[in-house]
This record gives C-alpha cells, structure tokens and sequence, in this order.
C-alpha cells in the first residue's frame, strides 16, 4: 500500500500530514504529487471529494522549501473561482505548511486593497487570488508576475467555461512561458480540453475516475413536484422532516432570488437555516459558511457559489430545490456530501418542466437515478388554470387581433357605415354630458379631495399592514407577483371612481 511517504514529499511536509491525521493518499494524490514533484504539467481529473487540493498543495511546499519570496514578486499563483474557495485553499497551506515560514497572500474581493497590499510587499511565497482581484492589483501596479514559478488552475472547467478564459490568457501573458501549470478538476469536457491544452506543456493526465461520475457513497434520489414555487417549498419541508438522520445539508437554488425566498420560507416555517449567494458582502459570506461548519446552523440555502470545491467534510445531505441547468453542476452539488468515505444522501426535486435537464444530468453520470415516491406520471394533471398562466396573457390579446385581421373586406366595408353613425351619434351625447360633468366637478372637486385623502391614506395603511402580516405569516399560497412582500403604500390607495 502506497503511503505518503512513497511519494518524495520533504520531511517537514510529512510531519504535517501526518499531524493532520492523513497516512495514505487517495488516488488522485497519489497519481499527481510525483510528477508535480519533477516540475511536470499536470491535468488531473476526479470525482469531487477525492482530495484534489492536497494534490497541488502538498508538492508545492516541498518545491518552496528552496528559495525565497522579494516583495511584489509573488513564487506561485493558484487562481481559483470564488471567494470560498480561495479562503479554503489558504486554510490547506496553513494546515499543512505549519512547519515552513512561507508568506501566503489572499487576494479576493470584499477586502481592503490596502490591507493586501501591506502583504504583498513583504513578499508572497504562494499567490491565492480570483482572477479579477488579481488584475485589479497588476493594474494599479503593485505587482510583478515574473517570478511566478507554479501555476495553478483549481476547479479548470468552471475557471475556463464561466467567462474566465479572458482573464486567464492576460494573466498567463504575465507570467513566464516556463512555468509549470497544474490544473485539477472534477469535470473535463473535450471542448474545455481544448481550451485546456492552450495553457499546458506535455501534461501528465491523471484520470482516477470517469469524468463526471459521482461518489458511490452519495444515496441520490428524485422526488416528484408540482411546478409552483409555494407547491415545491412544501415538499421540500415534508422531506427534510422525513429525514432521521440528517445532521445538517447544503439546498441549492439556481438563482439568487430563489435562495433569498426559500431562506425566508424556511425561517418563518421554524427551521435554523442561512443563505450563502454572491451578492452578499465577503463578510456576511464568511461569517454564513463558519456558523454552518460549527453546526450553528442546520441548512445552508445556497447558489452554486457553494457548489464547488467547498471542503465542509461532514454534510449528510444535499437537496437540489431547482434542478442544475448546466448538468456537470449536479455532479458538483451532490459532492458536497458524502466525502472522504463517508456516506451521504442527495435529493433533487423533479417538476415537469424539468425532464430535458434530467435526461441530461442522467446521460452525463451515465446512470439511472431512482424515484423516492413514484416519478411525475403520479403527479396530478396540471388545472386549466395553470395552464393558461403558462401561455401568458398576452396569447389571448394575438388571438383577437388575428380575428380581427381574418375578417373579409367584405364585412368590414358593411359594418364601416353603421360604425360611423355610431361614433357622430356618440359624439354629440358625449359634448353635452361633458358640459354639465365639468361644472360638477369644478365645483366639488376641492372637498372631495381632502376627504378622500384621509380615508384612502388610512385605508392603504391599514391595508398594507395586513397584506404584509400575511405574507409574513403564510407560505402556503402562491408567490406575490409584482412587488411581493415590498409593495409600496401609494401602490395600495384605492382610486375613487367617481372623482
């Protein structure tokens, strides 16, 4: 059996794995540390959860053990795509490089440029940093990219299939030619391959599994809703209560509206629930994930931000309330449970709107997923209702002018003279009852002004007041369109009719 010690890490490296309570490395350790070790371009592709991180953090610190950082000229570069994960990958050099006097940098969006810059200067052994926050440095001139020895792609399809791919090329224009890159990734399709190879030199590929499997530990399961968004939040709640043995789990959302009104349903229905997306500050997103990993927290509604690569080792659940659009995000979502050898369960709600997504999710794991309780066909068949809401409104409006259109010249040019009388006819009673409207409303108009004022200012209070005590108190119904839960009063003051 291959230990770490097989691999050539330093002594001290060792000592630290060792400490953190690590004697054999999985597979992708194992395949990737000894030809990082030989400065060897590295394109390693596993399953989520199979210790990725470790495999460009370990060898990089035996490398470093020679040398020293000058300020502004960072050693290495590790680029990540969220905030998360960059702070994940700083908390591994520390755990693991507690035995080297190594200056590590962080750079991310949401801190001070100026706290940042003060590290910078003393000079960064190992460079972490999101791509745009790296820019944004080079560009106000507080860094020189020269003396970049390592590069490193973590998460690479997402780096490279989420807009990224300008700011890597600037980036590895900066850099030297004779770097060594190292990308690591769970998914790898060919057309990011491509992309891929622009970046490598002679790549050693390290395959441990089929690309986009997932963990055989994870129990995955579809569970059948209707459509509306009220409808699927009562499912969501009977099957996280049908659960004994949940001890905490990630919910993901597709947009970020949704997992700001799931929180919410969630916390009015008595569940401890927080809510990670990317709009909220880095301080609010850092104080969420900490209070989830110290079990504060039960669930964490969340947006794939905290779909990738977040190291949270002990979840044992994962439900998808929106089913992935991009079918590679499943096999990201579901591994943030079942880690490291441990079992976990994975359900994803199903609406019928929603089965190319499966049949796409299922094509790419190449594998069946099971029902929990029956697939859509035991659905009920959607109401009328619900499906005129689907056409839109503004089908029927086409329908009309079309009859409109369809009409023949014939029966347009015989209703025309009857049409005209119609309209002289009701010209002429309508300047008569204007003339007297006029003087009425001249006349009244100024009380009944102030009248109306206070009786529909106080009715819009109150009534704004209940209306918003209900949608407090109440989940159970369909979303509010429009405005929802923030309508403003001058929206609710009833028009008077006669004025």
């Amino acid at each position: 059996m291959t230990t770490f010690a097989d691999l050539g890490l330093s002594q001290k490296v060792l000592s630290a794995v060792t400490d953190a309570g690590y004697t054999t490395p999985t597979p992708i350790q194992a395949g990737a540390i000894p030809p990082a070790l030989q400065r060897r371009d590295i394109c390693g592709i596993a399953q989520t959860g199979t210790g990725k991180t470790a495999s460009f953090v370990l060898p990089m610190l035996t490398l470093l053990e020679k040398g020293r950082a000058r300020a502004r000229m960072p050693r290495t570069l590790i680029l990540e795509p969220t905030r998360e994960l960059a702070a994940q990958v700083a908390e591994n050099f520390e755990k693991y490089g507690k035995n080297h006097k190594l200056n590590i940098a962080l750079l991310i969006g949401g801190v001070s440029f100026d706290e940042q810059d003060r590290k910078l200067e003393r000079g960064a052994d190992v460079l972490i940093c999101t791509p745009g926050r790296l820019l944004d440095h080079c560009e106000r001139g507080k860094l020189l990219m020269t003396g970049v020895e390592i590069l490193v792609i973590d998460e690479a399809d997402r780096m490279l299939d989420m807009g990224f791919i300008p700011d890597i090329e600037r980036i590895a224009k900066l850099i030297p030619f004779t770097r060594q890159t190292l990308f690591f990734s769970a998914t790898m399709p060919p057309e990011i391959q491509k992309l891929a190879d622009r970046f490598l030199q002679n790549p050693e590929r390290i395959e441990v599994a089929p690309p986009s499997s997932t963990a055989k530990t994870v129990t995955q399961r579809l569970v059948a809703s209707q459509s509306k968004d009220w409808e699927k939040r009562a499912v969501l709640r009977d099957l996280i209560r049908a659960q004994d043995d949940l001890k905490n789990a990630i919910i993901f959302c597709n947009r970020k509206k949704d997992v700001a009104d799931l929180f919410r349903s969630l916390d009015r229905h008595g569940f401890s629930v927080g809510a990670l997306h990317g709009d909220m500050d880095q301080r609010s997103r850092t104080t969420m994930l900490a209070n989830f990993k110290d079990n504060n927290i039960t669930l964490l509604v969340a947006s794939d931000v905290a779909a990738r690569g977040l190291d949270i080792p002990d979840v044992s659940h994962v439900f998808n309330f929106d089913i992935p659009i991009h079918a590679e995000d499943y096999v990201h979502r579901i591994g943030r449970t079942g880690r490291a050898g441990r079992s976990g369960a994975a359900f994803t709600l199903v609406t019928r709107r929603d089965t190319k997504f499966l049949d796409a999710i299922e094509k790419l794991i190449d594998q069946k997923i099971e029902w929990l309780n029956g697939d859509l066909s035991a659905l009920p068949e959607p109401s009328e209702d619900d499906k005129e809401e689907r056409r839109g409104r503004g089908k029927d409006r086409g329908r009309e002018r079309g009859r409109d259109r369809g009409r023949g010249k014939a029966e347009r040019e015989e209703t025309k003279p009857v049409e005209v009388a119609v309209e002289a006819a009701s010209e002429n009673a309508a300047s008569k009852v204007d003339s007297v409207k006029q003087d009425r409303r001249s006349d009244n108009r100024r009380q009944n002004q102030n009248n109306r004022d206070q009786r529909s200012g106080q009715a819009a209070n109150d009534d704004n007041r209940e209306r918003r005590r209900h949608y407090r108190d109440h989940d159970d119904g369909p979303t509010p369109l429009g405005f929802g839960d923030d309508i403003p009063a001058f929206m609710l003051i009833v028009a008077n009719a006669k004025a």
